[in-house]
């Protein structure tokens, strides 16, 4: 089995942290309970930096990925967030081995 992974880098503005790290564990709950593709969603917070954030993601597939942008959560997270993300950068991978 393939599985497909999502990696995704944000840089917050300092003042919204808090705002966004609800509104981003809010989207993970709600994508890892109604998402039936959606296997693992780890958020990330840097030692050095907390105002980065790093999501690791994982899907059954590219098709779950797309299924889960078109759901309202993930609308409404994006909704939440708007203005307080100064960078991001989303990488996309294929899980070639796996322990276990």
């Amino acid at each position: 089995v393939t599985m497909f992974v999502v990696s995704v880098e944000f840089e917050i503005a300092l003042p919204h942290l808090d705002d966004f790290l609800l509104a981003m564990r809010k989207n993970a709950r709600l994508s890892l309970r109604d998402e039936v593709g959606c296997q693992q969603f780890d958020i990330c917070q840097d030692q050095q930096n907390p105002a980065n954030i790093f999501l690791y993601e994982i899907y059954d597939d590219a098709a779950a990925f797309e299924l889960h942008k078109a759901t309202s959560h993930f609308d409404e997270f994006n909704e939440a967030i708007d203005g307080m993300v100064l960078k991001k950068a989303v990488r996309l991978f294929t899980i070639i081995s796996q322990n276990g």
